[in-house]
């Protein structure tokens, strides 16, 4: 591997996943759930990923691995940890490229209609173009990181612009300030509605893309300081053209639009209702570079996203879950044969799995994957008190308590529904883990650092069936529920970082992680890890 990814294309990996397909529908789906409020669940899912953000921040600065979202828990709570959330990560990053690549087409639909059956489904020739545009993705992560990141910066210079110059638009043509306050108020769905826009509107599958960050740091130049400034500055720069969007949306609607309510918008079209605010407008000159840019956002995320699980799979297969042959690195430093399976997974999702179950599987697998943060802060404030980090995360046990609580509601929000889907992925992780075991033997994985996965799912998944969010049996009120997850969450925070890995154990991953490095990179001052850096 080697260090080619600075700052500014870091920062753009990030705002790549971030600005997504979802920033033409993310305002529609925010305001369908909590009208105004919206607003509010922005700074709230903001003020989220930003606390999950600053956790990883600090971990990246002394352990900058690549493919961080499954790799740290391995250093901080052992192999049973870092596979569950490692497997369950890749799930989600294997169906973003699926929504990305779907996306694509879906816009592309007016130019080649033949791309879709008269149901709105993919026909036979849509999946071949679908599998052929995965194929595109893999082959140009396959030319190494530097190619891919300057195909990545060039396309988020688009990315940035034209979502930012829509906002703008509206927000100067036609501005309404009586939707803040007629048409049920400025909270019509209450304190639920708000919960719901952060969770199933929309507002967290946008803002989650801040991950490839953390997946691509085993490849970043100066990553002590690159990382963290990358997370916060992409994720600012975001809020801040995602609460334009938001802002504008709300405002540029008419009573013939709202009269049924805010639950009941709708807007005919591909591009969705960004493209049709701004035709009421009268800006058709903006509406017509907004197709090409959907097909520029979507193209560039599912690009990220390939390259961030092609790391993600080889810290699965230093983690012992995935064969160890998706270690292997090509002549330019990239994980080639993870790349080529993620590939034929995400191709298999394609033809076998409905769509509405892909988008049900991505926020919630990918989500929990980060509750590892917060707690693997306070296990490596332990294990490594004297190495110096370039940033340190204020009052970190307050902090990552309140990060992993948040963590947790956001995984409860998603609903029941969402919930089963999880629970069938970690069914499926679970049996691929046993059988790890058979060959390796089953004393060999760190059951113990493990036990308060157990309680913490058991508790979320019972906490959800008796909620009311996505089908869940409503014997929870909202209010309560809260308290709950809260109460739950803060005594496994507790149980968790006191189980961390003991300081022998600790050392021996790391001298592991040290030996796998020396084939990894061109020279030493590349490698993440550095014995002389740490200090036990």
């Amino acid at each position: 591997m080697k260090r080619s990814i600075g700052l500014l294309s870091l920062t753009f990996v990030a705002i790549s996943g971030i600005l997504g397909s979802g920033w033409l529908f993310a305002p529609l789906l925010a305001a369908q759930a909590a009208g105004p409020s919206a607003m509010i669940a922005w700074v709230i899912g903001g003020f989220a990923m930003l606390l999950l953000a600053a956790t990883f921040a600090e971990i990246a600065t002394i352990l900058p691995v690549a493919g961080g979202i499954g790799r740290v828990p391995h250093f901080s709570h052992g192999s049973v940890v870092s596979m569950t959330m490692g497997w369950t990560a890749w799930i989600g990053y294997n169906t973003t490229a699926t929504i990305e690549v779907e996306a694509v087409l879906r816009y592309s639909k007016s130019l080649a209609p033949w791309l879709y059956t008269p149901d709105n489904q993919l026909s036979a020739s849509g999946l071949g173009v679908a599998c052929l545009l995965l194929f595109v993705f893999t082959v140009l992560n396959a030319f190494g990181v530097k190619f891919f990141a300057r195909i990545n910066t060039a396309l988020t210079w688009v990315k940035i612009l034209v979502p930012a110059l829509l906002a703008a638009v509206i927000l100067t043509s036609e501005f309404r300030y009586a939707n803040f306050s007629d048409y049920g108020g400025f909270a019509p769905e209450g304190i639920k509605g708000i919960l719901s826009a952060i969770s199933t509107g929309g507002v967290i599958f946008a803002l989650i893309g801040f991950r490839h960050v953390i997946d691509m740091a085993g490849e970043a130049r100066n990553p002590k300081v690159n990382i963290p400034l990358a997370l916060v500055l992409s994720l600012v720069v975001c809020l801040l053209i995602y609460g334009g969007l938001q802002l504008a949306f709300l405002g540029a609607l008419d009573h013939a639009q709202l009269e049924k309510g805010w639950h009941s918008l709708h807007f005919a079209g591909e591009l969705g209702p960004m493209a049709s605010l701004a035709t009421a407008v009268g800006a058709l000159w903006i509406v017509s570079i907004l197709d090409t840019s959907a097909r520029i956002s979507s193209f560039a995320s599912g690009l990220v996203s390939v390259g961030s699980n092609a790391r993600l799979g080889l810290a699965m297969a230093q983690n012992g879950l995935f064969p160890k042959f998706m270690e292997t690195l090509s002549e330019r430093g990239v994980p080639l044969f993870a790349l080529l399976v993620n590939f034929v997974v995400a191709a298999i999702f394609f033809i076998a799995l409905p769509f509405r179950e892909v988008l049900s599987l991505n926020t919630s697998s990918i989500v929990l994957s980060f509750v590892v943060g917060p707690i693997a802060v306070l296990a490596f404030r332990r294990l490594l008190p004297n190495t110096p980090r370039a940033f340190v995360l204020p009052a970190a046990p307050v902090t990552g308590c309140l990060a992993f609580v948040v963590a947790s509601l956001i995984i409860y929000w998603s609903g029941w529904d969402t919930m089963i889907h999880l629970g069938i992925c970690l069914a499926i992780g679970f049996a691929l883990l046993l059988i790890r075991s058979t060959q390796g033997g089953f004393d060999s994985l760190d059951w113990r650092e493990a036990s308060w996965l157990a309680p913490y799912l058991v508790g979320l998944v019972t906490l959800s069936y008796l909620g009311s969010f996505g089908g869940g049996a409503g014997l929870i009120p909202v209010g309560p529920d809260i308290l709950a997850v809260g109460l739950l969450s803060t005594c496994v925070y507790v149980l968790a970082i006191r189980l961390s890995l003991h300081k022998d154990k600790f050392a021996l991953y790391l001298a592991e992680e040290e030996l796998e490095e020396i084939g990894e990179y061109d020279s030493a001052e590349d490698a993440p890890v550095e014995s002389t850096d740490f200090k036990i």
